[in-house]
């Protein structure tokens, strides 16, 4: 493979291996997580493909530039927290409309189209507050309310999001159907929880 090539290749290959990262959780609720996870494999195989290639010509012909910029984004993929940083984006840009959507639910502005469900369809102007169809759900405990809004909804248990709690109470493990393996308290009244 030419070496001119052999560079755009991993210039691209790195592009969007690192632009996947940032974008993954939208992709994963623009696709579902039926199909992300094929988008995933066929980045990350060219991505494979482009590094093997890329140290195969570092030993055939020494021309380290494609290799260092395979590594290097191999690197930033291993040790920078995109997850973490979409998180808190998410939180801190979107904390004000989701306080007037807790706001609506507790003036019961926003209710429960089936008084059976705990889900409420948020009106379009706020579907963007919560991931997988632009719902929340609603809890009622003994002492406190808890509102969440998903960052992740996955297949049966498996998901993840923004809990408002009305006394700032931490949510019990168990929660909203699920079994939180983290709960982060991010603000007096918010916590992240993820259920996997």
């Amino acid at each position: 493979m030419k070496s001119r090539k052999l560079l755009i290749l991993s210039i691209i290959s790195s592009i969007f291996t690192i632009l996947y990262e940032v974008y993954q959780w939208k992709l994963v609720d623009l696709l579902s997580p039926f199909i992300a996870p094929f988008l995933w494999l066929f980045l990350f195989g060219f991505f494979a493909f482009v590094t093997f290639k890329s140290f195969k010509h570092l030993f055939k012909r020494k021309d380290w530039i494609p290799s260092i910029i395979q590594t290097v984004t191999l690197l930033v993929i291993i040790f920078f927290p995109f997850t973490k940083m979409t998180l808190d984006m998410d939180f801190k840009m979107n904390k004000h409309e989701r306080e007037k959507v807790v706001e609506m639910v507790q003036n019961n502005k926003l209710k429960q189209e089936d008084p059976e469900s705990t889900l409420i369809q948020l009106p379009r102007q706020y579907k963007h507050l919560s991931k997988g169809e632009g719902e929340i759900v609603v809890e009622k405990a003994k002492n406190a309310n808890y509102i969440l809004f998903f960052t992740y909804r996955g297949i049966l248990d498996n998901f993840s999001g923004f809990v408002y709690s009305s006394t700032g109470q931490k949510p019990s493990r168990n929660a909203f159907n699920g079994d939180f393996k983290e709960v982060e308290k991010l603000d007096k009244h918010w916590y992240f929880v993820g259920s996997y």
